[in-house]
């Protein structure tokens, strides 16, 4: 198809994305850790809402396709294998205790309250592992529309930004009882949704809680490539109605971002090239989410009604609760 006909929808994404990026980096919004994904969904959502233009629309299937595949790439240019070892097996542990829990806990509980499959892997994906990014990346995998993934999305974004608030006051709280910075960094690490919330809620007792909390998440989402690729073999097994669905919900995506872990803990890559192309990753991810917020309508999100949100936050209440007992035994 002719270049003329992607740039409408690229441009409205694009746009939005940097909009969104520089907002974002606003002190106010930063220390609030309000993530630049976040708000290139809903700023999509209110353009794409209040003003649809039909001529877009290949544009933004372009973005939220090949553009968030790139995007999920290069998001493993964070992580290093150096990042496992400097906290330990422990930590992995407690990491995948907590994913697989509240993925499981996800799927009982979303057909409980009569959610379709795809909202109860979308929403349990984006709560288990890493939020926003994580319902982009599983989307693809199980062919989900867009209205499901926003409704998924403001559920994790939601509650995971309350407990971004309650963590700190937990903190106050639970300190005179034993509970150490380091041991609230691993808690806040692996139990909170978005990265931004992680580095706001570590902050929000101390720089050395921060960089604990951030390992411990970074390690967490390492396990989304293999949670995708998992995962797509498990949908196909539910839903393999015809070879070429089967071929097309391979994750490959998913081993490009082993790769780039492993290419980032080879030392090959000097700083500056790295730095560069993770501030690209943040674009390519933000183009995504504002095109995902493009093709999203308010009617549709409307009509979901509130059993996706009712299961967006009893997850809330496990990673709290029942992460925080994970944390307990396994981190003593």
């Amino acid at each position: 198809m002719p270049i003329k006909h992607y740039t409408p929808g690229l441009l409205r994404a694009l746009l939005l994305a940097i909009l969104a990026l520089l907002l974002a980096s606003r002190p106010t919004l930063a220390a609030h850790g309000v993530s630049a994904l976040t708000l290139a969904m809903l700023g999509g959502v209110v353009l794409g809402n209040l003003r649809p233009h039909a001529a877009s629309q290949t544009g933004i299937r372009w973005c939220k396709q090949r553009v968030l595949r790139a995007g999920i790439v290069l998001f493993g240019l964070q992580l290093t294998l150096a990042d496992v070892a400097q906290l330990g097996g422990k930590v992995v542990l407690i990491d995948g205790a907590v994913l697989l829990s509240t993925f499981v806990l996800a799927q009982w509980l979303g057909r409980a309250l009569g959610l379709d499959r795809q909202s109860c892997v979308l929403i349990g994906a984006g709560s288990a592992i890493c939020g926003a990014a994580a319902v982009l990346a599983t989307q693809p995998v199980i062919r989900a529309d867009s209205e499901r993934s926003s409704v998924a999305v403001a559920g994790v974004v939601l509650f995971g930004s309350v407990a971004m608030l309650a963590y700190p006051w937990l903190y106050t709280l639970l300190a005179p009882w034993g509970l150490s910075q380091s041991a609230y960094g691993v808690l806040t690490g692996s139990t909170l949704h978005e990265v931004a919330q992680v580095v706001a809620a570590g902050k929000a007792v101390s720089d050395p809680a921060a960089a604990t909390a951030v390992i411990t998440k970074m390690l967490r989402v390492m396990m989304l490539a293999p949670f995708l690729l998992g995962l797509s073999a498990w949908w196909q097994r539910q839903h393999a109605d015809t070879r070429t669905q089967t071929a097309a919900g391979m994750p490959w995506f998913a081993l490009g971002f082993v790769l780039a872990v492993l290419l980032n803990s080879s030392g090959w890559l000097a700083p500056a090239p790295v730095r560069a192309l993770l501030q690209l990753d943040q674009l390519l991810l933000a183009v995504a989410m504002a095109a995902l917020g493009l093709d999203t309508r308010i009617s549709a999100i409307r009509a979901a009604g509130w059993r996706p949100l009712l299961l967006a936050g009893l997850l809330f209440v496990w990673l709290l609760l029942g992460g925080g007992a994970i944390n307990l035994l396994l981190n003593h």
